[in-house]
């Protein structure tokens, strides 16, 4: 039996790393991919926007790959959907 503890005691520290591991990386990192896949697939017609090279423009059409904002009075820039970084204030700068 004293072999057997001491080998779970050699163990607990790498398990006690991989619990931090999990709790400390891997569950928020997951957390905040999910919300920006909702947020991805929650545009629409009409929402302001800001891309990752922060542009802010109002979405005039959409598809599963490709969005292409108004930026200003007759500019429209098509660009990738994942480009996307978050839906802006509404604004009426693009209107």
């Amino acid at each position: 039996m004293d072999e057997m503890t001491a080998t779970v005691a050699n163990f607990a520290p790498i398990i006690l790393m991989l619990l931090i591991f999990y709790f400390l990386l891997y569950r928020p990192q997951k957390k905040a991919q999910e919300e920006r896949t909702r947020m991805l697939d929650s545009l629409k017609v009409g929402n302001r926007v800001i891309t990752v090279g922060g542009i802010f423009g109002k979405i005039v059409s959409l598809t599963d790959e490709i969005v292409t904002l108004k930026i200003a009075d007759n500019v429209e820039i098509e660009v990738a959907r994942a480009s996307i970084n978050g839906v802006a204030e509404s604004k009426n700068v693009t209107d």
